[in-house]
């Protein structure tokens, strides 16, 4: 125990003279939370739409209206051609067209339907479905006015009112900030303990260091267990601040049990931590590292669900991301943070982490070279 003690001291020492390791402990956080959380959304706002309308009646007119007045969607021009309005597309002077044939209105009257068409921009497959959804909604809720509005012309017909009422569970305002944020903040705890330790070892293999470390009495598990708390500390505090920082900047919520979360967040981070080391004793440069550290970070956070949950993915990619330790913590903080899951709700996630942990950190204990 005096040993790890005098390593301990020894790496935060190192830590807090590292002046390249000090910005990315303290000042990144803030930065990444402040801007990623504004700026990773899906939230789509000011869709541009060009309007061809060749009918230019009243209830064309009036549809346009709905569309202009909508919160989602901003008219940016107009034209009687449709080819000018694909121009605008193929320009991306606009989002989407709203096609409003001739003869619209009377069709609407006589025979008690019409068409509208809607080309979109489906470059982005999720802007141009939730385009399409904005709109379907937008067109549904002026169809309605219309019914009501001329119950008196239009064709008898028997009418059933259907009464939907539906709420929205754990973010009742769809705010798109309280879904990322937890998201952010599990990148952020990921990168000190994988990027930061892994770094860490590998200098002092390149400054020759280690070679002194080496010739000590100092047991392999030692030096590891030495290596690995200083950042564990580290992150657990970045999560802390990053709590804070979410609760009084965004308001996110804490429904469930903090003493959980940081309790999942520990065993998560052996398993961040296990790897990070597991890669700098294959690595002999700080260059190695980044390049294994980088490939596995950037498979691991596509494939967590920061984004888009992981049963939209293909069968077979779901099974592979049984290895993917981020999957586990990106479902399990938004669970405790929105949901209040409690232990029982988690336990799976949590043994398997702890079972990954274990496998991770022997892996580096074993593979660690110490020459006597």
């Amino acid at each position: 125990m005096r040993t790890i003690k005098f390593i301990l001291k020894k790496e935060f020492r190192q830590i807090l003279r590292n002046k390249t390791m000090l910005p990315i402990i303290f000042i990144m956080p803030i930065v990444q939370l402040l801007v990623l959380v504004h700026a990773a959304t899906l939230d789509m706002k000011s869709i541009e739409v060009f309007v061809v309308d060749k009918d230019l009646s009243a209830t064309s007119r009036s549809l346009v209206n709905k569309f202009e007045g909508s919160s989602f969607f901003r008219i940016t021009g107009g034209d009687f051609s449709i080819d000018e309005a694909e121009n605008t597309l193929k320009e991306n002077r606009a989002d989407m067209i709203l096609h409003i044939h001739e003869g619209f209105e009377k069709e609407l009257f006589r025979y008690n339907r019409s068409e509208l068409q809607l080309l979109i921009n489906a470059i982005n497959v999720t802007a141009a479905g939730l385009t399409n959804a904005y709109a379907t909604s937008v067109i549904g809720d002026f169809n309605r006015n219309i019914i009501v509005e001329n119950i008196d012309i239009l064709p008898k017909q028997e009418m059933k009112d259907i009464d939907v009422t539906y709420s929205f569970w754990y973010n009742p305002e769809l705010n798109y900030k309280i879904y990322m944020l937890p998201g952010i903040l599990v990148i952020l705890v990921t990168i000190v303990g994988m990027f930061l330790t892994a770094l860490n070892l590998v200098r002092e293999k390149e400054l020759g260091t280690i070679e002194q470390i080496n010739v000590t009495p100092i047991k392999k598990y030692q030096f590891i267990l030495g290596k690995l708390v200083p950042f564990w500390l580290i992150a657990m505090f970045e999560l802390a601040f990053g709590l804070l920082i979410g609760k009084l900047l965004f308001d996110i919520p804490m429904v469930g049990s903090l003493w959980l979360l940081f309790a999942f967040a520990g065993v998560y981070l052996l398993v961040a931590l296990g790897l990070g080391l597991l890669v700098s004793t294959v690595s002999n440069t700080q260059q190695q590292v980044m390049f294994i550290s980088f490939f596995l970070f950037l498979t691991f956070t596509m494939m967590s669900g920061i984004f888009t949950p992981v049963e939209s993915m293909p069968e077979w990619a779901q099974q592979v991301n049984i290895v993917n330790p981020l999957a586990y913590f990106m479902r399990v903080i938004r669970m405790i943070m929105l949901k209040g899951s409690d232990f029982a709700n988690i336990s799976g996630e949590f043994f398997s982490l702890l079972i990954y942990a274990a496998i991770a950190l022997s892996l580096a204990v074993w593979r660690y070279r110490k020459v006597a």
